[in-house]
């Protein structure tokens, strides 16, 4: 109801006899509410109405950004609008209370309705400290910035009762090795092993329930020897049994997955795990009103600590918790450590297949050739997750390859300095595209001969057009030009031959004409 109306209508309903608390009652406000209004004379109530109106909010200035991601995606939820600010605009200093608060605003002042509402299951009461972890997958189709579809997999684990989180993604349909691994990167992340593992009958690690005698893929039961893990199956059609795992899964599609751009699966893992430490493991828990990441500090040690990974299931050193004293150089001529890459100079990809890393007392990873001890390279250590710790030494010297590329372009001239000059101006004009400009010329250097092109480059740095198609429409011209001026026909040429064979008396003939009497007779009206 608008303010003034309430106003109105609270002192109508207590001219009429009701007391304060029947008109609260009978309004839907509380008696705080009633009594506020009923302090002010209509003139205050007047001048606090305009206020309202003109008070500005804090989210007003993320006003049109978030009214764009309702509008995009209907179904979108606060507590994703209050992770998408965090994370895209750099909003901290707003709760999430006061988000839900201003969505639901616009909600109703734009008529924008939320067209789907997340599962919830929470019927299974909370195990002990390290009693168990819950597992399930999950998949999504998410749009990449030119617009494909691109199906995603995930696995997701969740400690029952702290609520603590852990998903990997693969853009590919998971195998029983992925599995095996994704566990064994968990319980590295985890710091621990719980009691007991609860699964859903998925083939990867199912094969029959076999009347509660589980029969699993040879590949998981050897691992579920190796690691000596109790695990325990759900029934078919009994999802509350593993209500945890299945809420986990729906929060990493509705709220990190969902309208989210595909950028690689590398990139997409590591916006997850950032997704991880700022919302899903750290949002207050909406059911045990504490913060999975404050609670998991205590269940931690419950868990059963973690031996050396086996040597039957090693942990995939291409793995961001991989922690073996080696890790495999990656074709871009990285390495993953404590889920961060650190660069090593160019070409050691194909040198050394693995390098051997340490991290000093005083902060610094240092990467040495296995095998002599050679020093690779050295970095700090960063304490972020999913940083690109690179050395300026270790890229590429672009610029280097630019300039003798413009060096050779410009050689194809007569006039070395009028070439530089024009081939820079052209990278100056378009520096993201030097290189697609050089290539064009090139190309039609290849076609003409140097004259024509001598010419072409005077012409365009005289009109100062530098771009590459300027200059191909430019010798493109000239060259028609110069075929023209070489078949014109001079005043004395005597060769002139007709387009068609007519004979010579047809030529000679003429048509016959009428005087200008006749004309003038038929516009005055004369008849002939």
């Amino acid at each position: 109801m608008d303010k003034w109306q309430m106003y109105m209508e609270i002192h109508q309903l207590l001219k009429r006899g009701f007391s304060k608390a029947k008109i609260a009652k009978k309004l839907g406000v509380s008696r705080t509410t009633v009594y506020r209004y009923l302090e002010r004379s209509p003139g205050e109530m007047s001048e606090w109405v305009v206020q309202q109106q003109s008070r500005k909010k804090k989210l007003d200035t993320h006003k049109g950004k978030i009214l764009s991601w309702l509008y995009n995606y209907p179904d979108m939820t606060a507590a994703q609008v209050f992770d998408w600010l965090q994370e895209k605009r750099q909003v901290t200093d707003i709760a999430e209370s006061t988000v839900r608060a201003y969505v639901r605003e616009l909600r109703k002042e734009y008529n924008i309705s939320k067209e789907a509402s997340p599962r919830e299951y929470e019927a299974v009461p909370d195990p002990p400290m390290g009693e168990q972890i819950q597992v399930d997958f999950g998949q999504t189709v998410q749009r990449t910035e030119s617009g494909k579809e691109v199906k995603l997999r995930f696995i997701a684990f969740v400690l029952s009762h702290s609520r603590y989180k852990y998903k990997e993604w693969l853009d590919r349909p998971f195998t029983t090795t992925d599995v095996i691994r994704a566990h064994e990167n968990a319980f590295q992340y985890f710091g621990g092993i719980p009691s007991e593992l609860v699964y859903d009958q998925d083939a990867l690690i199912v094969v029959s329930e076999n009347g509660g005698d589980l029969i699993l893929t040879r590949e998981f039961q050897a691992y579920r020897e190796e690691r000596k893990l109790t695990i325990w199956v759900c029934r078919k059609a009994d999802p509350e049994s593993k209500g945890k795992i299945e809420n986990v899964v729906g929060y990493v599609k509705d709220n990190f997955a969902k309208h989210r751009i595909y950028r690689g699966i590398d990139k997409w893992n590591e916006e997850g795990m950032a997704w991880l430490k700022r919302t899903g493991n750290y949002k207050i828990h909406n059911t045990t009103k504490k913060r999975p990441v404050d609670v998991f500090l205590l269940e931690k040690q419950h868990l059963r600590p973690i031996s050396e990974s086996t040597n039957r299931f090693p942990i995939d050193s291409k793995n961001q918790f991989d922690s073996s004293i080696t890790r495999t150089v990656r074709k871009d001529n990285t390495i993953r450590y404590n889920s961060n890459r650190y660069s090593v100079p160019l070409g050691t990809f194909g040198k050394y297949p693995q390098v051997a890393i340490s991290e000093t007392d005083d902060g610094y990873l240092v990467i040495c050739d296995p095998e002599t001890g050679e020093l690779v390279a050295k970095h700090s250590v960063s304490q972020e997750k999913g940083k690109l710790i690179q050395d300026r030494q270790h890229t590429r010297d672009r610029t280097k390859g630019i300039d003798v590329y413009i060096q050779t372009v410009a050689e194809q001239f007569d006039n070395l300095d009028i070439a530089l000059s024009f081939l820079e101006s052209v990278k100056n004009a378009y520096p993201r595209y030097i290189r697609d400009q050089l290539q064009l010329i090139s190309r039609e250097i290849k076609k003409y001969e140097n004259t024509l092109l001598n010419e072409a480059l005077k012409e365009c740095v005289n009109q100062k057009l530098f771009c590459a198609t300027d200059f191909i429409d430019m010798v493109r011209y000239l060259d028609r030009q110069r075929q023209v001026n070489s078949t014109a026909p001079t005043d004395n040429d005597e060769t002139i031959k007709t387009l068609h064979g007519f004979h010579e008396s047809k030529m000679l003939t003429k048509p016959g004409t009428r005087g200008m009497d006749g004309y003038v007779s038929v516009l005055a009206g004369e008849i002939r």
